[in-house]
């Protein structure tokens, strides 16, 4: 009995070997926990390196006002994190020694992590690029440079996409060619997609307008630019509500940028009673023009135009035209402005005795004595009426 027990013992240990050496795939378990082991160390090394040198880098970075390092630390730390993944598995699948279709495969898997540590890297580098080119911006508008950023990113997915796809004998031309015969058909009925395109484009290359501008197109939007973007650009109206304009309405049709101008205009009339005297009417405006003139912000001739004169003579008024122009151009101080020259206005007119108009109109009724023919046939009026009343008495 204790021999048989024994025997039944050995089967079963040797049994335990035979698994821990033919273990899975043709590998022993022993090479499966040590490769196991080889990438458990390369992914503790991607802990320990985001934890001490990535988090150095970027206590140094905060503490410089360059803002180019901080994109650059931030564009590096994911595929240099990912890097240790693929050291571990290019490791792991060394140790593991693979041989026909599982080492092509291995050696596939590979190169294409390699790759997309590549690409990811340069597509991040865009972004620190983005703050170099940010400084030619008299050059490059921020929207154009936003539109470079974005097809330099896509371009190089695309890059990287057809590069995985090479690894895996995957032919990319004739996917391009199809690609290019279905573009051709969808062009067809995409036509409004591409003049939007080139609309957007024009936009950006006339610089007609930037994010944060105050635009109006007669009869389309007037608001705040929030984004210009590839189809359309979005208009947020002063009600706050959104609205999304094709670019090619904003390319064909006249666009008034406010926030293009150099100064803001200030153009009133000022309508003045009849009986004001002609010194009194010399005195107000002689009193508005100094305090114009004094005022340092509204803009000064020869740098502006600056008028404060009697201008026509109304039914029921004098009109004085004032017509200037404050510095700023933001709507909140030209408001200020405009308010502190309206009560300028009223204290010198009320100073000098002077009162505004108010529509109204005179009426002169003359008496005109009535000729001989007139009193003549007003009395014979006067007798055929009253001849039916004596009838009636009984005259």
């Amino acid at each position: 009995m204790t021999s048989s027990v024994l025997s039944d013992f050995g089967d079963f240990w040797r049994l335990v070997v035979d698994v821990w050496e033919t273990g899975v795939f043709g590998r022993s378990i022993g090479e499966l926990l040590t490769a196991a082991t080889i990438f458990a160390v390369f992914f503790a090394l991607r802990g320990l390196f985001t934890r001490y040198v990535l988090a150095v880098a970027e206590r140094w970075t905060a503490r410089t006002s360059n803002i180019f390092d901080d994109a650059l630390r931030h564009a590096i730390a994911g595929p240099l994190q990912f890097l240790f993944l693929v050291l571990g598995i290019f490791f792991t699948t060394q140790y593991l020694d693979f041989s026909g279709k599982t080492e092509l495969l291995a050696e596939n898997v590979n190169r294409s992590l390699i790759v997309i540590a590549i690409f990811w890297g340069l597509r991040n580098a865009i972004t620190p690029i983005g703050r170099l080119l940010s400084g030619f911006n008299h050059i490059l508008t921020p929207e154009i440079t936003h539109w470079l950023i974005t097809g330099g990113r896509v371009g190089i997915l695309l890059v990287g996409g057809a590069t995985v796809l090479q690894i895996w004998g995957i032919q990319v031309a004739p996917i391009i060619a199809g690609l290019g015969l279905f573009g051709v058909a969808v062009a067809l009925g995409a036509q409004d997609l591409f003049r939007n395109l080139i609309g957007g484009i024009s936009i950006l290359l006339e610089r007609r307008f930037g994010i944060g501008d105050w635009i109006k197109v007669d009869g389309v939007v007037e608001g705040t630019v929030e984004k210009i973007g590839f189809r359309s650009t979005l208009v947020r109206r002063f009600d706050k509500a959104p609205v999304y304009v094709p670019n090619q309405k904003l390319s064909d049709n006249a666009v008034t940028n406010f926030s293009a101008m150099t100064y803001r205009r200030v153009s009133w009339t000022i309508a003045l009673e009849y009986r004001t005297t002609h010194d009194q009417l010399r005195r107000i405006r002689d009193g508005i023009e100094a305090f114009l003139m004094e005022h340092e912000a509204f803009v000064q001739p020869p740098e502006a135009a600056l008028f404060v004169r009697i201008d026509a003579f109304r039914e029921s008024s004098i009109d004085l035209m004032i017509y200037c122009f404050t510095r700023t151009t933001v709507w909140g101080e030209w408001l200020e402005l405009k308010e502190e020259l309206a009560y300028s206005v009223k204290e010198i007119v009320e100073r000098e005795g002077a009162a505004f108009a108010l529509p109204g109109r005179s009426i002169y009724v003359e008496a005109v004595a009535p000729r001989p023919e007139e009193i003549a046939t007003e009395r014979s009026a006067k007798v055929e009426i009253g001849a039916p009343r004596r009838a009636a008495a009984g005259e």
